[in-house]
């Protein structure tokens, strides 16, 4: 292995490094909502990249909206149907979160009106 015979000197090590500068990351603008983004990363404001939602619940919304009357039919497995009893359980724990979401904003206007 290579030792230096001498020490590098202050002067020498500054000069060689008077060329080591940070550098402005590159941003774009988002093409869904117009935020500034850093290039090649997911928008944190609207959750899009490329103007393609990244998140699989905004995929499947984007899917179902853009193609409706496409639909096709599946055989019922053994693997499907718990899936989609998953999938039935999660909407209506959504959908009881969004009332009770609407309910307790209902209350807080009724205490602000009294």
């Amino acid at each position: 292995m290579a030792v230096p015979k001498k020490r590098t000197g202050h002067s020498a090590q500054g000069s060689r490094r008077a060329n080591w500068k940070a550098t402005k990351p590159e941003t774009t603008k988002c093409p869904n909502c117009g935020e500034t983004v850093l290039t090649h990363t997911v928008c944190t404001a609207c959750g899009t990249y490329k103007g393609q939602p990244v998140k699989l619940a905004d995929k499947a919304a984007a899917a179902a909206t853009a193609a409706p009357a496409k639909k096709t039919a599946k055989k019922s497995t053994k693997k499907a149907a718990p899936k989609a009893e998953a999938k039935k359980a999660d909407e209506t724990a959504v959908e009881e979160a969004k009332t009770e979401e609407v309910k307790a904003e209902e209350a807080k206007e009724e205490k602000t009106e009294e």
